[in-house]
C-alpha cells in the first residue's frame, strides 16, 4: 500500500509529488553537504550519500533517492533506502535486542535514556539546523522540536524510578491482589515529516524506559534526521555496550511501512500522520490484535469571546495560525470570533500578518519567522483550498498568494465570509489558511468547536471564570487538548498529547502516557494455606 509511504503528510500523497526524488545514475549537482554553509551535516555524522537502514550495522540495498531542501528544492544528501528484506533483518535483531533490554531494571534504563538526553544536548543546535533544512520550519522551531527530545528524556529519566503498579485490598483472607508492569516487546515507530526528531524522541524515550525496543520508519522526505538522531542514539548505546538494534532504523517508501503495519513481532505500532492512512493503520493493526497508537489529524479552533483580551489574542492566534507555515498537527485552523470584537479582530489579524510578510524565507536566517511548506503537494492543496473557499463566498482578507521564487513559500491567508460548516472549513488543509468565523455565544462557537471530525486541540479566550470552567467539562470541548488564554499548539512535555474522534484517540508524551507501552497483569498471590473462591462461592 504505497500511500503508507507518505506517512508523515497530512494528505495522502503520490509518488510523483514526493520530494524525496529517485537519483540517477550520472552525476549529481552540488550537493548542499559539501557547501560550507551547511557544515553542520557532516558535524552530525552526514556524508553525500547515507545508508538509511539501521540494525546494529549501517547498511541498505534499496533505491537512492535525494533529501531535498523545502527553502530551494535544492538537494542536500542522498539516502539509499531499505527494503522488505531489510526490514527483516531489522525486526529480527530489534526483536532479539529486547530479550536483553526487558531484563535491565528500570531505572538502569532511565540512565541510558538520560545518556541520550545529554548527547542530544550537546548536538541540540546543529540537529536543530538540520530539522529547519529538511523539514522547512525555522531555525528556533528546529532547535525547540530537539529540545522537546530532550524533556521527554529528561521526563522518560524520572520515569524510570516511579513506574507505578498498584496494590489492591483482596476479599479473600491470605491474598494479594496486585498489579505488575511488564514491557511489551518490539514498539514500530511511523513518525511525520513535520516533526521528524520530535514524535521519535516522545515514542523513544518512553518506550526505552519501559524495556522495549524500537524500530523506526521515518518520513519518507526526511531521512536525514532520522538518521542524525540515529547516529547519536547509537553512540550511547555502543558506549553503554548494548545492541545498536535496541534503536534499529528503516528508511523506505510503502512496502517498509506496510511490513511494520503487518508484522506481529511489532508488539505496539505508534503511527503519525494523516486520518486517511491513519484508519487504514489502525485496521490493519486491529486485524492482528496488535495494540496501535494514533495521532493524526487536527482542525484546531481558537474561541475568541467577547469579553477577551485582544492583547492576548492577536500573538496568540498569529503563532498559532502561521507557525511551522501551518503544518503543525496542532496549528490553529479555524478562529470563532464573537460578534461584538468579530471586525477589530479581522483588522488586527491582518495587519499582524502584513507585518511578517518581509519576514518569509530561509528558515535557517535569523530574521526569518516563517519558512516554505514541506513541498509542492503542499502549495497546490493550498491552492485549491484557496480556490474552493472563494468558490464557496469566502473572502480572502489577507494572503491567497504563492510567492514567485525558488522554494515552496506561500503567503498566510485569512478567509472571511464563510459559516463554520462550509466544506473546506471543516476539512483540514495542512497550511496556513485561517477560517475567522463569526459566532454571536459561547454555546454556538462550542458547538462549531466539536463540529469537526477531528478532536485534537482547542483553545477559549475569556476572563469568565464561568466560561472556563463551562469550556473544560462534560459540556465544552471535545478534544484531548483544551486550553485557555493560550495558543493551541505549542505544548509542553508534562501532559499527555493527543486527540479525540479521527484524530485517533492515542497518548503520548506526559501523564500516564507510558501505559500504552507496557502490558498490564493482574496478579492474585494466595500466601496461605485455604483455597476461598471469590464471591463466597462454594466448590464442594
Amino acid at each position: 500500500m504505497g500511500v503508507l509511504g507518505a506517512s508523515g503528510a497530512r494528505q495522502t500523497i503520490s509518488r510523483v509529488l514526493l520530494t524525496v526524488r529517485m537519483s540517477s545514475s550520472s552525476s549529481s549537482p552540488l550537493l548542499l553537504i559539501n557547501d560550507p554553509k551547511y557544515s553542520f551535516l557532516k558535524e552530525l555524522g552526514l556524508k553525500e550519500e547515507n545508508a538509511g537502514v539501521f540494525n546494529g550495522q549501517w547498511a541498505a540495498t534499496g533505491p537512492v533517492v535525494e533529501s531535498v531542501a523545502p527553502a530551494s528544492n535544492s538537494v542536500i544528501a542522498k539516502v539509499q533506502n531499505g527494503t522488505v528484506a531489510d526490514w527483516e533483518k531489522a525486526i529480527a535483531a530489534t526483536q532479539q535486542a529486547h530479550k536483553q533490554w526487558r531484563t535491565v531494571p528500570a531505572p538502569k534504563r532511565g540512565e541510558i535514556v538520560r545518556q541520550i538526553g545529554d548527547k542530544l544536548r550537546h548536538n541540540l543546535t546543529n540537529l536543530g539546523k538540520l530539522v529547519s533544512l529538511e523539514m522547512g520550519k525555522i531555525q528556533a522551531e528546529g532547535i525547540g522540536e530537539v529540545q522537546e527530545y530532550v524533556d521527554i528524556c529528561d521526563f522518560a529519566t524520572g520515569l524510570s524510578r516511579s513506574l507505578a503498579g498498584q496494590v489492591l485490598p483482596s476479599e479473600r483472607p491470605g491474598h494479594a491482589l496486585l498489579e505488575q508492569w511488564n514491557p511489551l516487546g518490539v514498539v514500530g515507530i511511523i513518525s511525520a515529516f513535520n516533526f521528524p526528531c520530535a514524535v521519535y524522541g516522545w515514542n523513544n524515550a518512553l518506550a526505552l524506559v519501559c524495556g522495549n525496543s524500537c524500530i523506526w520508519k521515518p518520513a519518507p522526505t526526511t531521512p536525514l534526521t532520522a538518521i542524525a538522531v540515529t547516529k547519536l542514539v547509537e553512540s550511547v548505546l555502543v558506549e553503554n555496550k548494548l545492541p545498536g538494534s535496541l534503536c534499529s532504523l528503516v528508511c523506505g517508501e510503502g512496502d517498509v511501512g506496510q511490513a511494520l503495519v503487518k508484522d506481529k513481532r511489532v508488539n505496539l505500532v505508534s503511527f503519525t500522520g494523516s486520518t486517511e492512512v491513519g484508519r487504514i493503520v489502525g485496521q490493519q493493526v486491529q486485524g492482528r490484535f496488535g495494540k496501535v497508537l494514533l495521532e493524526l489529524g487536527g482542525n484546531n479552533a481558537i474561541i475568541v469571546n467577547d469579553d477577551a483580551d485582544l492583547d492576548m489574542v492577536i500573538p496568540a492566534a498569529v503563532f498559532a495560525a502561521v507557525g511551522t507555515a501551518g503544518q503543525r498537527c496542532t496549528t490553529t485552523r479555524r478562529l470563532l470570533v464573537h460578534e461584538k470584537v468579530y471586525d477589530e479582530v479581522v483588522e488586527r489579524m491582518t495587519r499582524a500578518y502584513a507585518q511578517f510578510e518581509s519576514r518569509i524565507g530561509d528558515p535557517l536566517e535569523a530574521n526569518t519567522i516563517i519558512g516554505p511548506l514541506h513541498n509542492q503537494h503542499g502549495v497546490l492543496k493550498y491552492k485549491a483550498a484557496i480556490a474552493e473557499a472563494i468558490a464557496s463566498g469566502g473572502k480572502v482578507a489577507y494572503g491567497g498568494k504563492v510567492l514567485e521564487r525558488d522554494g515552496n513559500y506561500v503567503l498566510p491567508t485569512i478567509i472571511t465570509g464563510l459559516k463554520g460548516d462550509a466544506e473546506v472549513v471543516i476539512r483540514e488543509t495542512f497550511a496556513p489558511i485561517l477560517y475567522v468565523i463569526k459566532i454571536s455565544n459561547l454555546d454556538e462557537a462550542i458547538e462549531l468547536n466539536n463540529s469537526v471530525s477531528q478532536g485534537l486541540s482547542s483553545s477559549l479566550f475569556t476572563n469568565n471564570i464561568q466560561n472556563v470552567f463551562k469550556w473544560i467539562g462534560p459540556e465544552g470541548s471535545d478534544c484531548g487538548i483544551v486550553n485557555v488564554n493560550i495558543p493551541t499548539s505549542g505544548a509542553e512535555i508534562g501532559g499527555a498529547f493527543g486527540g479525540e474522534k479521527e484524530t485517533g484517540g492515542g497518548r503520548e508524551s506526559g501523564s500516564d502516557s507510558w501505559k500504552q507501552y507496557m502490558r498490564r497483569s493482574t496478579c492474585t498471590i494466595n500466601h496461605s494455606k485455604q483455597l476461598p473462591l471469590a464471591q463466597g462461592i462454594k466448590f464442594e
